[in-house]
């Protein structure tokens, strides 16, 4: 069908500017879409194996164990991905890679794989760097997915080369080699990536050497490719949907240090809407950005509201997503479905038939407007994304070429027929039978019995009592950097007379909501070895043991040294071992896990402390030569970073042995015997449920919450003045000189 036929004659006026809604617009001569990880991971791996200048990978995590081809690439190289790039450096002499990831927060640990510079960085070619980026403020994250080959072609969209994400357009609940590193298998995944080719590679190779610079301090020079290269890099089973047309690349940067805030992709998905004539198609992660969300609401009052079809997961990951974000899916959804006055909306899940959760999990990060512009990228439908994190999108313009509005609406139609289970020339042909009509379209075609893929109304989620408790989105989802003394705040009890009902309440929702989370981490079967019921298994085998006392002080050591939650740590110690045992075991292990640090610390030395660390070593050593004992109570009673980052830079500082051990035993010893006891009393509730051990178990929760309300207030009259900007990068600008064959 030619999409033209569905639309007005009229060609729209362009709607990107750059400086505006897009950074620049740059030439592709070639450009795919692939559409999950099957299509994408052994494309860029393909062009990595031919790349003979550089290869940037910037992503929000990456896995070095990933086998990028389950059934193997065939090309002679090793098939983890770790060892692949190292191989691939080596083979090609004039071959540098810079692998640039998220310096995550302790929450997603559990999920990470552990010291990935073990395998990306110091056991491999010098050639081949890995550094992680905490160049952004707190809370934020660098979450831009970009691969640049040797500044010829690209590859960007929603997909890191981590676990868990390959999968094939099928979605088959029972797909073999859908399994991560350890041979588990994971529910199905699906995601697009926008390939590439030309000077809008280049382009994309100067963002990621910015990104560098700012994360590390060293600038580094572009590649000299020559003629004929991007032939080369090509992935050999990837067909060109486009072929000479402009692209436009649209970033979101928080504003940091000196750096000011980027929003080029808020301002053009709020173009975008206001621009539709007949259709917005989105599929995304997430969808509670509340200024995209009030853009479609005035859209759907409008006499000639386009139609707007949203295709999302049915449910966020995990418990915590589902009651936070979730929550605030839901009430976006509901203010759009009030909103729609001519039945033009509608919020939809992809069902697959034998699937357990009943939905797929849509990762995917794309909008398309009317068959004239069309983005992917890494960027949510979330206040995160519009201003918080980074973030990097593609964007395609179609300005009267038909070839792009064919290529637009070519991939919509992919998209559908995935879902759908129906051929694209089949969505083209209903869509053209029902006048371009987007939802009549789909109505068509679908087959909403269990046994086809269909497109599943999304059903709000989420507890009604929590909707009511979260007032916004300040610290869920926020829109942009909050400064220290607005974080305080929000956190902070405001000075004003209450009634004695809101004063329990408070203390009582959260000491529940501490229960349910280590009720959850207690019950939830976890497939990673470190999930809190492994290691319960592990330290009741060393219960049982002679040396008890050493083992347990040997567990919290390599703990500690490999960056394991000393929380999640201690709260097993209470479980297994009771009040009084486990509270010598928790102050003790913490004592040597801190020794131990302290000790890598000073035999690592200060450069390579300060690579681990980045920025938070720079403000850490600072505090601790400034204020010794003191500082290391209050890193310990406030972690504003790591616990091991926190030994690694003591030990890499000028503080003495002995006050780093005095405070961290004043500052983590009364907290970590008030955790073990804590557990101690939810494992006794559990198991006992009498009146007496809950109320113990509450009591303990509340001298928990007490003491935190109390720190809070004496940090809160005791604020100094803000601290001067730290520059995001460890060293001057090319201080680190290039790396050697």
């Amino acid at each position: 069908m030619n999409p033209e036929s569905a639309a007005p004659s009229a060609s729209p006026s362009p709607l990107l500017r750059p400086g505006h809604n897009c950074w620049r617009i740059e030439a592709a001569e070639r450009v795919a879409f692939l559409i999950d990880g099957s299509a994408y991971f052994p494309a860029v791996r393909e062009a990595i194996a031919r790349a003979r200048h550089s290869v940037f990978v910037l992503g929000w995590d990456i896995d070095s164990r990933l086998q990028l081809v389950p059934d193997g690439a065939g090309d002679g190289l090793p098939e983890p991905l770790g060892e692949f790039l190292d191989a691939a450096v080596r083979r090609t002499p004039s071959l540098r890679v810079w692998v640039l990831t998220w310096d995550f927060a302790a929450i997603y640990a559990m999920e990470r794989q552990l010291l990935p510079q073990l395998s990306l960085d110091w056991l491999t070619h010098p050639r081949l760097r890995f550094r992680l980026d905490a160049c952004h403020p707190f809370g934020a994250s660098h979450h831009q997915k970009v691969v640049v080959v040797d500044d010829r072609i690209a590859f960007v969209g929603g997909l890191d080369l981590t676990r868990c994400r390959w999968d094939t357009p099928e979605h088959r609940p029972d797909e073999p080699r859908r399994v991560d590193a350890a041979g588990t298998p994971y529910a199905p995944f699906h995601d697009i990536e926008m390939l590439v080719e030309g000077p809008v590679a280049a382009a994309l190779g100067a963002l990621a050497r910015e990104r560098w610079l700012r994360a590390t301090g060293q600038r580094l020079p572009p590649p000299q490719p020559a003629a004929g290269d991007g032939d080369v890099l090509w992935p050999a089973g990837v067909e060109a949907q486009l072929r000479d047309v402009p692209v436009a690349i649209a970033r979101t940067e928080p504003a940091f240090d000196d750096y000011p805030a980027v929003d080029e992709i808020r301002r053009f998905h709020l173009d975008a809407i206001a621009a539709a004539r007949r259709t917005l198609f989105f599929e995304n992660q997430y969808f509670t950005a509340w200024e995209i969300g009030a853009a479609l609401a005035a859209r759907l009052q409008d006499d000639d509201a386009p139609e707007v079809l949203l295709i999302t997961p049915q449910r966020e990951s995990g418990w915590l997503e589902v009651n936070t974000m979730g929550v605030l899916r839901g009430r976006l959804h509901r203010q759009l479905t009030d909103a729609d006055r001519h039945d033009r909306y509608r919020a939809c899940c992809p069902r697959v038939p034998g699937l357990a959760s009943g939905c797929l999990n849509v990762h995917s990060k794309l909008m398309v407007i009317d068959e004239q512009w069309l983005t992917i990228g890494s960027a949510n439908l979330s206040n995160r994304s519009m201003g918080f994190d980074t973030e990097c999108n593609l964007i395609l313009e179609a300005g009267g070429r038909a070839d792009v509005q064919a290529a637009i609406a070519g991939l919509r139609a992919r998209l559908l027929g995935e879902h759908l289970g129906c051929a694209p020339e089949a969505i083209e042909a209903a869509r053209a039978a029902h006048d371009g009509r987007l939802l009549a379209t789909v109505d068509a075609l679908q087959q909403t019995d269990d046994a086809h893929r269909h497109l599943q109304p999304l059903a709000t989620v989420g507890s009604a009592d929590l909707d009511h408790l979260i007032v916004d989105n300040t610290l869920i989802d926020p829109e942009r950097p909050m400064t220290g003394d607005q974080l305080l705040a929000e956190f902070t009890p405001p000075p004003t007379r209450r009634s004695v009902r809101e004063r329990l309440m408070a203390p009582v929702l959260l000491a529940l909501a501490l229960v349910g989370l280590t009720l959850a981490w207690r019950y939830t079967p976890l497939s990673e070895w470190l999930a809190p019921n492994q290691l319960i298994r592990v330290a009741r085998e060393l219960e049982d043991l002679p040396f008890t006392p050493l083992a347990v002080l040997a567990a919290y050591t390599i703990a500690s040294v490999v960056a394991i939650p000393i929380s999640l740590v201690i709260g097993v110690t209470g479980l297994v071992f009771g009040p009084l045992t486990g509270s010598l075991y928790a102050v003790g292990g913490s004592l040597a896990g801190a020794l131990a640090g302290y000790g890598v610390g000073s035999l690592l030395g200060r450069r390579t402390v300060r690579r681990l660390g980045g920025r938070r070593f720079n403000r850490l050593d600072r505090k601790l030569a400034e204020r010794g004992i003191f500082a290391v109570v209050f890193l310990r009673l406030v972690p504003v970073a790591p616990f091991t980052i926190i030994n690694f830079a003591a030990g890499a500082s000028r503080i003495g042995l002995r006050d780093y051990l005095l405070g961290t035993l004043l500052g983590l010893g009364p907290g970590a015997v008030l955790t073990v006891v804590f557990a101690d009393r939810i494992a006794a509730a559990i198991s006992k449920p009498t009146p007496l051990a809950i109320g113990l178990m509450i009591g303990c929760a509340l001298i928990l919450l007490g003491s935190g309300w109390w720190l809070s207030r004496y940090l809160q009259r005791r604020k100094q003045p803000s601290e001067p900007a730290v520059p995001c990068a460890a060293a001057p600008a090319a201080a680190e000189p290039e790396p050697g064959a």
